[in-house]
C-alpha cells in the first residue's frame, strides 16, 4: 500500500508542477500581450522629432555602437508613465542634444515587442510619445 501512495504522490507533483508551467506560461503570455497596448500614447511622425532623434533610431536599429555607456540598458519605468511590463522589456538610448556636454533629457525608449515599438521623451521621463518610424 505504501508504494502506491508513493507513486500516488509522485504522480501528483508530477502534474502538480505541469500545471504550475502551464499556468505561469499564461501569465507571462498575458503581460507580454498587456506590454503592446499603446493606445493611451500620442503617435507622432519620427520626421516630426528633432533630427537627433532619427540618428538614435537608426544607431538602434543597426545595433549600436552607442556614445553612451548607459544606451541600449534595461529602462525600469519607474514613473510607470509606459505599459506596466516585464523588467527587461524597456531599453532606453539617448537623443544627443545639440550644444550641450551631458546626456541631456531626450531619450529613446524601445519596447521588445513585435515589431519593436518606441517612444521619445523630449524631457527626460516625464512624458512620451509613441512614435511612427515609418514616417
Amino acid at each position: 500500500m505504501s508504494e502506491i501512495t508513493s507513486r500516488t504522490v509522485k504522480v501528483l507533483l508530477s502534474l502538480l508542477l505541469v500545471l504550475a508551467g502551464t499556468f505561469g506560461t499564461s501569465a507571462t503570455a498575458s503581460a507580454q500581450a498587456a506590454c503592446g497596448d499603446t493606445s493611451a500614447f500620442r503617435k507622432v511622425a519620427l520626421s516630426s522629432l528633432p533630427t537627433q532623434a532619427t540618428d538614435t533610431v537608426r544607431l538602434v536599429q543597426r545595433g549600436g555602437p552607442y556614445p553612451y555607456p548607459q544606451d541600449n540598458q534595461t529602462f525600469y519605468n519607474r514613473e510607470g508613465i509606459l505599459p506596466a511590463c516585464y523588467t527587461g522589456y524597456y531599453k532606453e538610448y539617448t537623443v544627443k542634444t545639440p550644444g550641450i556636454s551631458t546626456r541631456g533629457a531626450r531619450r529613446i525608449v524601445t519596447g521588445n515587442a513585435t515589431p519593436k515599438l518606441y517612444f521619445y521623451t523630449p524631457d527626460h521621463y516625464a512624458s512620451f510619445v509613441l512614435v511612427d518610424i515609418t514616417r
